[in-house]
């Protein structure tokens, strides 16, 4: 099981969630920030820091943002498992399904 970060975070980055994981598993793409599943210790940590509500634990994604736990693995396809996002560095592309998303207004 993992958390999952699903679209409230499209164009919004806020990144506290990043602050607060103490595995380093959660990497920033393109328009917004990813769960490495496999990296992720289930600790919970990122879910009340993040401003927008965009995280949840893996059984608790609301429906409409049922594909997000989907693009959250996608997103390591090709990375796999860096072990670490800080070393990785902010990514400049997204999944299809995000690169696709109209751009998101935030009001903050």
């Amino acid at each position: 099981m993992t958390y999952v970060i699903a679209e409230p975070c499209v164009d919004l980055k806020d990144k506290a969630c990043i602050e607060e994981c103490p595995v380093d598993c959660i990497y920033e793409g393109g328009r917004m920030l990813y769960i490495q599943p496999d990296e992720c210790v289930d600790c919970g940590a990122c879910e009340p820091v993040c401003p927008v509500e965009a995280i949840y634990y893996e059984d608790d994604v609301p429906a409409q943002w049922s594909d997000f736990t989907g693009v959250n693995a996608q997103f390591f396809a090709e990375l796999g498992s860096p072990g670490g996002a800080a070393k990785l560095g902010a990514q400049t592309a997204d999944v299809p399904l995000v690169a696709a998303l109209p751009p998101q207004e935030h009001d903050h």
